[in-house]
C-alpha cells in the first residue's frame, strides 16, 4: 500500500523493507525517527483524550498506533526537538504525563500494516498488543506540528482536570459537627 511505501521511506533501503514487510506481514518493524517522521510517545488513556481532541475538535492526526501501553503519535519531523520546550513553556505543561519525544537518532516499534483497531481481538491480551488506531493510508500523510500536538496536551489535560471529581471523606450537611474540611487547603 502507499501507507506501507511511506513508512519504508525512512528506511536507509526502503525496498528492501517493503520485500520484508510482503514476506513477513505480521511481523513488526523497527524504524528510524528523524527524516519521514518523528513519533510523539504518551501515555495510552492520555493519548486517547489527546486523539479525541484532535479529532473532535482540531485537525485530526497523522497515523497513530498503540504499543505497550502507550499511544505513538506520528508528527512532522522536528516536532520531537520543539514540543518538550513547548510543554516546558506552557503553564498546562506540568499537568501533562510523560511524554516522549522521538526524533533525528531515535527508533520506533511499529506495528506490522495488517494490526488495526478493528481486527477481531484474540482475548484481553490482544488489546495490549501493538496494533494501528489510525493506519498510514497514503504516499504523504498530513503529519501535526509541535503546536498542534501542544494543542492537544493541554486539551487533554484539562479535560483530564475538570473530569477529575473532588471525593471528601466528610459528610455534607451537619452545622453541629467539629470537622474541618481540609482537602480545599491551599
Amino acid at each position: 500500500t502507499e501507507g506501507a511505501a511511506w513508512l519504508a521511506s525512512a528506511e536507509t533501503y526502503p525496498r528492501s523493507a517493503l520485500t520484508h514487510w510482503r514476506t513477513r506481514p505480521t511481523a513488526p518493524a523497527v524504524l528510524p525517527c528523524g527524516a519521514a517522521f518523528d513519533v510523539v510517545s504518551v501515555p495510552a488513556v492520555f493519548g486517547r483524550r489527546m486523539l479525541d481532541r484532535l479529532w473532535d475538535e482540531g485537525p485530526g492526526s497523522g497515523p497513530v498506533a498503540a504499543h505497550r501501553g502507550r499511544m505513538l503519535l506520528f508528527a512532522a519531523p522536528g516536532t520531537a526537538q520543539r514540543l518538550p520546550s513547548l510543554l516546558e513553556w506552557e503553564e498546562w505543561g506540568a499537568a501533562v504525563p510523560s511524554v516522549l519525544c522521538h526524533g533525528t537518532g531515535d527508533a520506533v516499534t511499529v506495528p506490522p500494516l495488517g494490526a488495526t483497531a478493528d481486527a477481531p481481538a484474540a482475548g484481553p491480551a490482544a488489546r495490549l498488543e501493538s496494533r494501528w488506531l489510525v493506519a498510514p493510508g497514503t504516499r504523504h500523510p498530513w503529519l501535526p506540528g509541535p503546536e498542534v500536538l501542544l494543542w492537544a496536551c493541554v486539551r487533554a489535560a484539562r479535560s483530564m482536570a475538570s473530569s477529575a471529581v473532588r471525593i471528601s471523606i466528610f459528610p455534607g450537611g451537619d452545622q453541629d459537627a467539629k470537622v474541618y474540611d481540609v482537602s480545599r487547603r491551599r
